[in-house]
């Protein structure tokens, strides 16, 4: 055989290379049905290949969705176009699926079109992430003034209330009660809003989430969540998560209260699922640190409630924004400030019937955290260059 011929053969066909792309790919006939797909898009659409092929792309996206104009303008103009941020979300493949849009003609077949998608990377919820970090810092702030400004003050208005208690009618006592209620009552909330300013560091090792979350079901179901369905979906070969364990079953026992509260009208129906796997394709580049940070424990809360509505979605964790008319707005702002001071990062996904909270942290690796604690306790070696993912 020629070395030519060897050659074309090694050579992978068309099918191949599409099928090896991560980004799902469609193309798309004159009369807007769908002639091909990859791999990729079987599983963004959930729908294998064979049965793509038999639906019109009107059937796969949402009404009067910007990617049909695109493709007509593409079609109008024989020219590329790309759109970024749109969303694709249907009830089948998820209420929320953020992608980046490259559609472009097929040049060698008039009418025919190519299209891309780019689902929005871990990078956006990084950058949300951060936000999340930003505002919480801002509480941090505003915490330490009103310890400062306010409850000096508070403690004279209620002392002076308890005095004058002592010598009012029975009417006026109802109002001094009021008074030292109100006072009690602010300074609760400063002392939790002080939460956010403690900054020391938090001795961390490896932890067992499944013990973590075992914890966190008793608790709930011994008091608040005495009367929901549990549903666990746990990956027993997990590794330890590196991590504080009393900051943990802080934090899973806040977004189990919430998935309570969210189903507490739906009586026997009401269910909230515990899902833990892992992913180790999550890794990130985080702002200050040299290398890439991975993420692959990912740990989920889900209710099958009504839902967070859409316009406070996007600043659930940021404080004082709550869905609760007597919620103070803070508890899902210090989920938010303990993951990220554990390198981690949580998002919520949202639709009726099924809210997702997604943790996703690093993982307890012993040979990096004992090569940190030997730099630590002044062992001489080489710098690490290893992740930083636990700092």
């Amino acid at each position: 055989m020629s070395l030519a011929a060897e050659h074309h053969r090694s050579v992978p066909d068309a099918e191949a290379i599409l099928n090896a792309l991560p980004n799902p790919v469609l193309l798309i006939a004159p009369d807007g049905k769908i002639i091909d797909a990859n791999m990729a898009a079987e599983s963004f659409f959930e729908i294998s290949t064979q049965f793509l092929r038999r639906q019109s792309l009107k059937e796969l996206v949402p009404f009067g969705s910007p990617l049909l104009a695109l493709i007509d303008q593409v079609r109008s103009s024989a020219s590329p176009v790309n759109e970024y941020k749109v969303d694709l979300g249907t009830p089948r493949i998820g209420g929320d699926r953020q992608v980046d849009l490259h559609v472009a003609p097929l040049t060698e077949r008039p009418g025919y079109i190519v299209v891309m998608l780019q689902e929005r990377t871990i990078a956006d919820k990084m950058d949300r992430q951060l936000t999340h970090r930003s505002a919480a810092r801002s509480v941090i702030a505003l915490a330490a003034m009103l310890a400062h400004e306010i409850k000096n003050p508070l403690s004279g208005i209620r002392g002076a209330a308890q005095l004058l208690e002592q010598a009012a009618s029975s009417e006026d006592r109802m109002l001094t009660r009021l008074i030292c209620d109100e006072a009690d009552r602010i300074v609760t909330l400063v002392d939790r809003m002080e939460v956010f300013g403690d900054d020391r560091p938090v001795a961390r090792g490896p932890v067992n989430i499944h013990s973590v979350l075992d914890h966190v079901k008793r608790l709930a179901q011994s008091g608040f969540a005495r009367n929901i369905r549990f549903v666990e979906d746990y990956d027993p070969s997990l590794p330890p998560v590196l991590a504080n364990q009393d900051q943990l079953v802080q934090v899973f026992l806040n977004l189990v209260k919430n998935a309570a509260e969210a189903v507490v009208d739906l009586g026997s129906d009401a269910e909230i699922q515990l899902t833990t796997a892992f992913r180790p394709g999550v890794r990130l580049s985080v702002p200050g640190k040299k290398s890439r940070v991975s993420l692959p424990l990912e740990f989920c809360v889900r209710d099958n409630g009504a839902g967070v509505p859409d316009d406070l979605l996007p600043n659930l964790f940021d404080p004082f924004v709550t869905t609760k008319p007597t919620g103070s707005g803070l508890g899902l702002a210090l989920v938010a400030k303990i993951v990220g001071d554990h390198g981690g990062i949580i998002e919520c996904e949202s639709q009726p019937r099924k809210t997702t909270f997604r943790v996703l942290l690093p993982m307890f690796n012993p040979t990096k955290q004992h090569f940190d604690q030997s730099n630590r306790d002044g062992v001489t070696g080489t710098p690490s260059h290893a992740s930083q993912d636990s700092r």
